[in-house]
């Protein structure tokens, strides 16, 4: 920048830190100290380490701001200096605010040091409390002697004497004002980045004032001046924008070596309450979530800051007028007519809807994905009309593939998504045309082709056999179920291996339902398989969820046979070949009414292969398909009843 600067390695020992943070009032007209004050290069903390080695650094510094600033009011006069270069900005050539957005970003950076020091060892009362202080009476200016003079924080008393402090929250509205103009108003260069990135984790450490107090939001004058904002459309807006264009960082931030991420953690802690728990070639497809999360922070941290901030705001204050999640959930697409129904602001859904299937296997994403696609109907309708749907649904396939590398939230968020998806008949339809070669991660066994409505049934059957070895988790199952089952009458042309997990799935389920049948008509005292922690109340419940279960896959089975049985040979031939492990359930009150119709289905073909056996002798693989294919022509679906209808998505957020 041609001038000397302070990094954060002697920021503790900066004499105009130390000035701002002492006993003296600096009026913000200052000019001269502001400048000297701002012209600092700061290197951005890439980690938690070194952020707790900055805050360390830091630490004299705030307390000596906790101590004096009610008296100086200084950090009052660093808000109206911020203030009066915002407003100044949009009037200067390029050349002239690279200078004044480097001095706006280190005015922002100190700023959200208070805070977060604040926040972290005191209250918001006190936060609030030092953005009204202004300068005591008593108080000298820069450069005049004033004596040690201690400061109670909470009660606003020196030696005895009190001072009030009105907390309106005005200037903190003002402030606040001020960052979402950054973000709207200002575009985002090479030069702005870092500035918009600050701007954006400002607000994040705002609103972790939640994190450490037992406050309801409702109550936080932080929170209320936040969601009272007139401008959360465009600053939604905004945000989104930020996410769907993926802007690469800068490798130079104000001519210096930029750092990475800043509060990564901090939204992380936030984001925690609502889970349940160069160019784009960076994004490596074959990177796992946890990889692609550390490359689209460090190189996107934009972005990636910007979908943290969306979900925080939307996820907050959920059970009144919120008018982020209104802004978001009422979004429309750039390119609709402008004779459609208004919307609260436009954006390329074709962007969004890019960016989320490089992203989507990132849990933020995919709880960003689950929002837009449960409610916002334009959104939903403009991704079920995309031809390219399988660069949306193989990423989330991979995540369920790799559930142990997942946490169970992120499972579970992944297959909401898929049970919204399936609720579309167009989508159960199109996933079996869509055909995938040589899908190198699924490991199972060598597929060189296969649908992609297949490669979803063997991860949904895969993931339903994790959950009940790891997690045993019953909401899980139902979901992984209730997508099978949404999109079982549209199951065409399953591959053969396919078709062998859907039966084995039930038989796996039926071995256990005839152990756990067996323990429980075992007496106590002969009983030696049964574990002693067990009781039989807890062994009959597990008995009706896994009856449950399998009454699901039954009614799997019974609805593709009802409604594509023609299409589908390869799941008749495999239950021709295992039909015995149907036999046990015939008997059963739970399956009758199912078993039934597969009873009737195998018997069909029975029947017929017996004969051409009679006539041909023994019959290959290939000659069996032959005669199912010819049978299934001359089947009529009046025989069989669907038991079942569409499963809805129940779960909001």
């Amino acid at each position: 920048m041609g001038i000397n600067v302070s990094r954060n390695e002697n920021l503790a020992d900066n004499e105009y830190l130390k000035s701002f943070v002492g006993k003296n009032h600096i009026p913000s007209n200052n000019t001269e100290f502001w400048y000297s004050l701002l012209k600092f290069q700061i290197h951005i903390p890439e980690n938690s380490e070194e952020q707790l080695s900055l805050d360390s650094r830091l630490e004299t510094l705030c307390e000596s701001f906790i101590s004096n600033n009610l008296r100086t009011g200084n950090f009052g006069s660093l808000i109206n200096v911020f203030l009066a270069k915002v407003s100044q900005l949009l009037s200067l050539s390029d050349h002239e605010s690279n200078m004044h957005i480097w001095q706006i970003f280190n005015a922002l950076f100190i700023i959200r040091s208070v805070v977060k020091y604040t926040i972290e060892t005191g209250s918001e009362f006190q936060l609030l409390q030092h953005f009204e202080a202004l300068p005591d009476p008593n108080v000298t200016h820069e450069n005049e002697q004033n004596e040690q003079i201690e400061i109670a924080v909470e009660g606003g008393q020196a030696e005895g004497k009190a001072y009030p402090i009105v907390i309106d929250g005005n200037k903190f509205q003002s402030f606040f004002e001020s960052i979402v103009n950054i973000l709207v108003v200002i575009p985002v260069k090479e030069f702005t980045y870092h500035l918009h990135l600050e701007a954006v984790n400002t607000i994040i450490t705002l609103l972790s004032v939640h994190l450490f107090t037992q406050q309801p939001v409702e109550k936080s004058m932080i929170f209320k001046s936040i969601y009272k904002c007139q401008n959360a459309n465009v600053l939604m807006s905004a945000l989104l924008h930020y996410v769907s264009r993926m802007v690469e960082m800068p490798h130079t931030m104000f001519g210096a070596t930029s750092g990475g991420s800043f509060v990564y953690g901090i939204a992380e802690s936030l984001m925690s309450m609502f889970t349940f728990r160069k160019n784009q070639d960076l994004l490596k497809s074959s990177a796992t979530g946890v990889e692609l999360s550390e490359q689209f922070r460090d190189h996107y941290p934009l972005a990636n800051q910007s979908l943290l901030l969306i979900l925080i705001l939307t996820n907050h204050c959920t059970t009144k007028d919120n008018p982020y999640r209104t802004s978001l959930f009422g979004c429309s697409d750039s390119k609709d007519s402008p004779k459609d129904p208004p919307s609260t602001f436009k954006i390329d859904f074709n962007a969004v809807y890019d960016t989320l299937c490089k992203i989507v296997t990132i849990d933020q994403a995919t709880l960003l994905l689950y929002l837009l696609l449960h409610r916002n109907e334009r959104f939903y309708k403009f991704v079920m009309q995309q031809s390219n749907l399988e660069q949306l649904v193989i990423p989330i396939l991979q995540t369920l593939y790799n559930a142990p590398d997942s946490t169970s939230h992120h499972i579970y968020m992944s297959l909401i998504v898929l049970l919204i998806l399936s609720e579309d008949d167009a989508f159960n339809k199109n996933v079996h045309n869509i055909i995938l070669r040589n899908i190198s991660w699924y490991t199972e066994r060598t597929i060189t082709e296969i649908s992609l409505g297949g490669l979803l049934i063997l991860v949904v059957i895969r993931t339903i056999q994790y959950n009940m070895l790891k997690m045993r988790d019953k909401y899980l199952h139902t979901n992984c179920l209730a997508a099978l089952a949404n999109m079982s009458g549209q199951f065409r042309s399953l591959h053969p291996y396919v078709s062998q997990r859907l039966v084995s799935l039930f038989e796996t389920l039926a071995k256990k339902h005839t152990r756990l049948n067996s323990q429980l008509r075992e007496p106590v005292n002969g009983a030696v398989s049964v574990n002693v922690a067990t009781t039989s109340e807890d062994m009959l419940q597990d008995l009706s969820v896994l009856e449950e279960v399998l009454r699901m896959v039954l009614e799997i089975l019974n609805s593709c046979l009802s409604n594509q049985l023609v299409h589908c040979p390869n799941l008749v031939y495999t239950l021709l070949y295992k039909k015995s492990v149907f036999e046990s359930f015939r008997s059963h009150h739970a399956f009758q009414d199912v078993i039934q119709n597969i009873d009737m289905v195998v018997g069909f073909f029975s029947t017929r292969l017996q004969r051409v056996q009679e006539q041909k002798g023994e019959l290959g693989v290939h000659e069996v398909l032959e005669v199912i294919t010819k049978g299934a022509s001359q089947w009529s679906n009046d025989r069989l009843r669907v038991s079942f209808s569409k499963i809805q998505v129940l779960v909001t957020l």
